[in-house]
């Protein structure tokens, strides 16, 4: 099931649905936040089957191992066989920390003031 061209970063990252559209893909390469080996990928790199592909989604940087490179995108069940991801547990622990961090707020008292707002962001950092 592979095809003898190995397709765009972008198209592969999008086949595997790693993202919603293809779009979105080419722009995550643009900015850097797809890399290679700690180095930042273009969208039009070419890929091959066992490449470790890292995703920087903030707070969490996901890593993935590339099995075999599928013709066209995926139904979502047969993503495991083409993708393996090998993300470390720290880093999906960062998404727990992430949702337990809730600001209480009283109703009707208004937009932080710029204290607030610095508090809430000290806060926030990890």
């Amino acid at each position: 099931m592979t095809d003898d061209k190995s397709p765009r970063m972008d198209k592969l990252l999008w086949s595997l649905r790693l993202f919603k559209t293809r779009t979105l893909a080419m722009e995550a390469c643009k900015k850097g936040r797809v890399m290679i080996g700690n180095i930042p990928v273009k969208p039009s790199r070419t890929i091959r089957p066992g490449e470790i592909i890292r995703i920087n989604k903030l707070p969490v940087v996901y890593s993935f191992k590339i099995i075999a490179i599928p013709k066209s995108r995926l139904p979502a069940k047969l993503v495991p066989e083409y993708m393996e991801d090998i993300t470390p547990q720290e880093e999906l622990n960062k998404l727990q920390a992430q949702d337990t961090f809730f600001i209480k707020r009283d109703k009707g008292s208004g937009r932080p003031t710029k204290k607030d707002r610095r508090i809430i962001d000290k806060l926030s950092d990890y």
